[in-house]
C-alpha cells in the first residue's frame, strides 16, 4: 500500500517553527517520530505530502491508489483497523479533522495545490477517541502518553541490556530497558512512576538522575549530575545536563550544562548556553500567553505551565533567560541578558537591550555546518535551500 503523511495548510502553521524544516510526521513525541509511530502499526510505503520548500528533501509518491493519513494524528491499534476498512473515495473523520482517506492520484495532486475540501468523499466517523498535535505545546503535554505507549511495543519480544555497574542504582528495573551498548556511571534510575527507555550508545554519566517516564534515545549524552524527568524525551545524538523536565528535544542539539528547560521543546542543531533557564510558570499562576499563529498576537492559552519553543540551528549564550511561552524562530543567534521578547523571529542575530539584526544567511549556514560536522553529519544541499527559504519566507517579521 502507498502510504502518503500528509501535513495540512493549518497544521503546518500552528506547528512553526518546527514545520519550517520538516514534515510534520518527523516531530517526536513519545519515544519516536509520529512517521515510525505509523511504520510499526500499518505496514506499507510511505512518503510525505508537505510544505513546497520541503518536498525536494521529503519527496510524495504517487500512486493509482494512496492512503493519505494526517501525518499531526498519532495511530492506536483502534484507528488503525478502522483506516483499514477504507475503500477508495472514502474519507476517515472525527468532527472537523481529516484522519485519513483513499484516493486516486487526480485528489492526491488536488492535495498537492493545498485542495482539501473533498465533499464528494463518503464520510466516515471515527467514534472513538484520537491523539493530534494540534499546536506546540500539544508536543510536551501529550508526551507522557506517548512515551508509556511507545515502550510497550519497542520493548515488546526483546531482552533488555543488564546494568553492570554496581554502583548505579534503580526503582522498578522491570519498567527500564536498556538498548545495547548503553553505558552508566553511579546513575539513580527510578521508574517507579514510568518506565525509562535508553537507546543505544548511551552514555549516563556520574550522579545523573532519571526518574520515568522518560526516554533517553540513541547515543545521548547525559552529563554528571543531570537531573531529567517527568515525561522528558532527549532525542538522538544529544547532549543534556542540568535540569529537564516534560521537555522534548527533537535530537542533535545541546543543552549540556546546569540550567532549567521545562514544558519545552528544543528542535535539532540546537546549542543552550551555559546556565540557560526557562520559566514555565507565571508567579500569579495565570494563563500563559503564547503567540497564537492565527490571530498573529500573543493569547492566553489554558496553560498553566508552558517554557520555550526553539526552531531548528537556534542558539543562545550563557546565561540567557526565556519568558514562559516564548517562541524562537529557525537559526537565530541570542545573546545577552535579561528576558527576551516572547517571540524571536527566525534568522535574529543579538543582545537584548541593543539593537536585534538578521542574522547574515551566509554566516547562519556556515555555523550550521560547522555544528553539522561536529555529529559527522553533512549539511546538504537539500539543507542549505530550506533554511535560504526560512530566512527569505521570515524576513517580513525581522522588519
Amino acid at each position: 500500500m502507498n502510504i502518503v503523511l500528509l501535513d495540512t495548510p493549518q497544521a503546518r502553521k500552528l506547528l512553526r517553527p518546527f514545520s519550517y524544516t520538516r514534515a510534520l510526521a518527523k516531530i517526536r513525541v513519545g519515544v519516536v517520530t509520529i512517521e515510525e509511530k505509523w511504520k510499526y502499526y500499518l505496514k506499507g510505503d510511505y512518503s510525505f505530502l508537505t510544505d513546497s520548500h520541503l518536498r525536494h528533501k521529503f519527496p510524495c509518491v504517487e500512486s493509482r491508489d494512496s492512503l493519505c493519513i494526517n501525518s499531526t494524528v498519532c495511530p492506536d491499534r483502534v484507528l488503525v483497523e478502522a483506516i483499514k476498512k477504507l475503500e477508495i473515495n472514502q474519507k476517515l473523520v472525527k468532527g472537523d479533522t481529516l484522519i485519513a482517506t483513499r484516493c486516486d492520484r487526480e485528489q492526491l495532486q488536488n492535495f498537492k495545490k493545498d485542495e482539501f475540501d473533498i465533499p464528494y468523499f463518503k464520510n466516515i466517523i471515527f467514534e472513538s477517541p484520537i491523539t493530534q498535535i494540534n499546536n506546540n505545546w500539544d508536543i510536551f503535554l501529550l508526551n507522557e502518553q506517548e512515551l508509556i505507549k511507545d515502550f510497550q511495543w519497542i520493548c515488546e519480544g526483546k531482552t533488555t541490556q543488564r546494568i553492570l555497574d554496581q554502583h548505579t542504582i534503580t526503582y522498578n528495573e522491570a519498567s527500564i530497558f536498556m538498548e545495547e551498548g548503553v553505558s552508566t556511571k553511579a546513575a539513580v534510575l527510578n521508574a517507579e512512576s514510568g518506565p525509562i527507555y535508553i537507546g543505544s550508545n548511551a552514555t549516563i554519566q556520574e550522579g545523573a538522575v532519571i526518574r520515568g517516564p522518560t526516554a533517553i534515545c540513541e547515543a545521548v549524552q547525559v552529563k554528571a549530575g543531570a537531573r531529567i524527568g517527568n515525561a522528558t524525551t532527549v532525542g538522538p545524538y544529544a547532549k543534556v545536563g542540568g535540569e529537564i523536565s516534560n521537555s522534548v528535544i527533537l535530537g542533535y542539539s545541546n543543552k549540556a550544562h546546569d540550567g532549567f528547560l521545562g514544558s519545552s521543546v528544543v528542535g535539532e542543531w540546537c546549542n543552550l548556553g551555559a546556565g540557560t533557564s526557562t520559566s514555565n510558570l507565571r508567579n500569579d499562576y495565570g494563563k500563559i500567553k503564547v503567540w497564537d499563529e492565527r490571530g498573529e498576537e500573543l493569547e492566553a492559552k489554558n496553560l498553566q505551565f508552558c517554557g520555550l519553543f526553539m526552531g531548528d540551528h537556534s542558539k543562545c549564550a550563557v546565561n540567557t533567560v526565556f519568558n514562559s511561552g516564548t517562541i524562537v524562530g529557525v537559526s537565530s543567534n541570542l545573546f545577552g541578558v535579561g528576558y527576551y521578547d516572547k517571540t524571536v523571529p527566525s534568522f535574529t542575530w543579538g543582545a537584548k537591550g541593543k539593537r536585534i539584526q538578521t542574522y547574515v544567511l551566509d554566516k547562519a549556514l556556515e555555523a550550521a555546518e560547522r555544528m553539522t560536522m561536529r555529529r559527522q553529519v553533512q549539511l546538504t544541499e537539500q539543507d542549505k535551500k530550506i533554511l535560504a527559504h526560512v530566512f527569505l519566507a521570515t524576513a517580513i517579521h525581522r522588519s
